[in-house]
């Protein structure tokens, strides 16, 4: 379906389907390229790609490849650019904005066999991986050295390196310690003629346009990065971990902007409210919060052992005068982690609530989020639909989470208006449409909110630098113009 500007419109469906078939041969030149075994086109194993974790929209690749290194993307992405067959890059499927799915049909190229350390350099505190490199994995090889990887997204136990790449993904703690882009240093990336090139990397930075700051964020639509340098931190000296509970959602944000105006930096600031407290106490994920609070907030703060505990009292206290009706600290390592278990397994249980999830991500001024969040229970009573709030509350990163059932057609087209919604009241509040997700599939119709038509030229124009032929995951981030230019 096209719409009267010509922009294609996926639309939420109980389905998927296959845009058309690979040509055989095509498919042959790809074996070749990495093996028979690493070639997917059987329609029913292909069923496992037609979606990322964004499942509200799902549309199957004409086939998928699993290369094992740089040489073998290389040669996939000649032949696809030869045969002018589009490349949809897909790391672990966790995006959640549609990033990964064959808009215009394509080859899936996974990156789940890339996923080996190639180099940890503790003396310059840095590591070099594979771009299928899970997450957590990468932290663990620098672990003893005393060092650690600081960006940590709640999929970080799925999540590889390439695909926090692609969305410049954020965490709950990139309050303090920033998003994705801050560590990447380095990348060897395939462009989408099959043409690999270095940017930056130790000892290779020119003193000229910042290439790495540049493909860090752009959703796979300039080419594959395939090994990545990363800066590594020190593992933090000491840890203060709170759990604060609130009667309403509206007392823990104030809570939040009480923290920060009193000058204090927590690594963490995140709030999960009572829908999302229900759906996770009534899971396996059970935390141990109360079910008939408003809202819980996690506090955390590292560092030098030295001050931490007055800075964590300090923000018990805004809490106490935010309205909290108790706050929990974590004597041990064992308890911090079992104060965070509800918000890190969240997403996890949102499957209690509805057989689908809409994962929306807009960020706001923080000054804003309470009566942002009221305007959002508003569009949610309108609706007639539930959403469950699970957010980084200390950057204003929202996470309304619409769960409903695309089986039914009228509960699927009011999700649709109400996010729509959602988006313009963030906006409108002086926000943007993603703070950590991605625009993808799900949020290209949202772009002209917040870019004049000036700048998505501009954007039209950057992309078309790396893939003038428009071969490299296409459909995604940057819309149309009228008449499909």
């Amino acid at each position: 379906m096209v719409s009267s500007a010509g922009e294609p419109q996926i639309l939420l469906h109980p389905r998927s389907r296959v845009v058309n078939i690979l040509p055989s041969a095509v498919l042959q030149e790809l074996i070749l390229a990495v093996g028979s075994e690493w070639v997917i086109s059987d329609p029913d194993r292909l069923l496992v790609y037609e979606a990322d974790a964004q499942t509200a929209q799902k549309l199957a690749p004409q086939a998928v490849v699993l290369p094992s290194d740089t040489e073998e993307v290389s040669r996939v992405a000649r032949v696809l650019h030869r045969h002018g067959v589009p490349i949809v890059p897909r790391g672990a499927g966790t995006g959640l904005s549609g990033g990964a799915l064959a808009i215009e049909g394509g080859v899936v190229v996974g990156t789940s066999r890339m996923n080996r350390i190639l180099e940890v350099d503790p003396e310059n505190r840095r590591a070099v991986v594979q771009c299928g490199v899970l997450n957590t994995d990468l932290s663990a090889a620098a672990a003893p050295f005393g060092l650690h990887y600081a960006p940590d997204p709640s999929s970080q136990t799925a999540c590889t390196i390439g695909g926090n790449v692609a969305e410049n993904s954020g965490g709950p703690h990139c309050l303090k310690y920033g998003v994705t882009s801050r560590y990447i240093t380095g990348l060897r990336v395939v462009l989408p003629d099959g043409e690999t090139v270095w940017l930056g990397g130790q000892a290779r930075e020119a003193p000229s346009f910042d290439l790495v700051g540049l493909f860090v964020g752009s959703e796979g639509c300039f080419g594959l990065a395939t090994e990545v340098e990363v800066a590594l931190v020190p593992v933090p000296e000491a840890t203060r971990t709170l759990l604060a509970i609130f009667e309403t959602l509206g007392d823990a944000t104030r809570a939040v902007t009480s923290i920060i105006s009193v000058g204090l930096l927590p690594a963490a600031l995140e709030i999960v409210d009572q829908n999302t407290i229900k759906a996770v106490e009534a899971s396996i994920f059970a935390a141990g919060y109360p079910t008939d609070a408003g809202a819980a907030l996690v506090v955390e703060f590292d560092g030098i052992d030295a001050g931490l505990e007055l800075e964590a009292e300090e923000a018990a206290r805004c809490c106490e005068v935010a309205g909290a009706r108790g706050v929990r600290r974590a004597e041990s390592e064992e308890e911090r982690l079992a104060l965070w278990k509800g918000r890190k397994k969240a997403f996890g249980a949102m499957g209690r609530l509805a057989p689908d999830l809409l994962v929306q991500d807009a960020t706001v001024p923080r000054s804003r989020l309470t009566e942002v969040l009221a305007r959002i229970s508003e569009v949610a009573e309108r609706y007639d639909i539930q959403v469950a709030n699970v957010f980084h509350a200390g950057d204003g990163n929202l996470h309304p989470n619409i769960v409903f059932d695309r089986r039914d057609p009228d509960e699927t087209r009011r999700v649709e208006d109400a996010s729509k919604e959602i988006m313009r009241i963030c906006v409108d509040a002086g926000g943007t449409i993603t703070g950590e997700h991605g625009v993808g599939a799900d949020k290209r119709k949202y772009m002209p909110l917040v870019f004049s038509p000036q700048e998505l030229e501009v954007l039209r124009g950057v992309r078309g630098v790396f893939d003038p032929e428009g071969l490299c995951n296409p459909g995604k981030v940057v819309p149309e113009l009228e008449g499909g230019r």
